[in-house]
């Protein structure tokens, strides 16, 4: 796919970025990174290095936003418990209408659209570098956590099951 660093929503997530460290590069896969393992097979790395964005809703309509490792899933209680709020996974044509972005391509960051919260899978901190969607299924960044949760200004939290 030719110019993939020339799509809209890739650049202003590179745009969000450079605001932070002029350091993040995006890298342009020649595979999808689609899916977790997708990415971590692009990548040749480890699946729980990749940063899956899921956004959530609660019961008030408020968005979340859940940055979590790639080889664990959400637990819906433990969110529910942290918002207080039974907590459903948004769907697809949520996610793009409040985000911006379509699943497979969710940044961590420059949404449309402010989610209430940030919560960040505390298993992200095994890994020295993590990557994450830049904004296009083909394109990701990689980041330590500590910027991850530096630039999200995201909460570490067990929210895994």
């Amino acid at each position: 796919m030719n110019n993939l660093l020339e799509k809209k929503n890739v650049k202003k997530v590179k745009s969000f970025l450079k605001k932070y460290d002029h350091n993040i590069k995006l890298i342009a896969l020649d595979e999808t990174a689609r899916t977790a393992i997708d990415a971590a097979k692009s990548l040749n790395t480890e699946v729980g290095s990749i940063v899956k964005s899921l956004l959530f809703k609660d019961l008030e309509n408020n968005f979340h936003l859940c940055l979590v490792s790639g080889n664990k899933f959400v637990s819906l209680e433990k969110i529910s418990k942290i918002y207080n709020s039974l907590t459903t996974k948004a769907n697809a044509d949520e996610c793009k209408k409040f985000t911006g972005f379509s699943i497979g391509g969710v940044s961590p960051v420059a949404h449309k659209n402010s989610p209430k919260s940030i919560l960040i899978d505390t298993n992200l901190s095994n890994y020295k570098e993590i990557f994450a969607a830049a904004g296009h299924p083909y394109v990701v960044f990689g980041i330590s956590f500590i910027s991850l949760c530096a630039i999200t200004k995201g909460i570490e939290n067990d929210i895994t099951d």
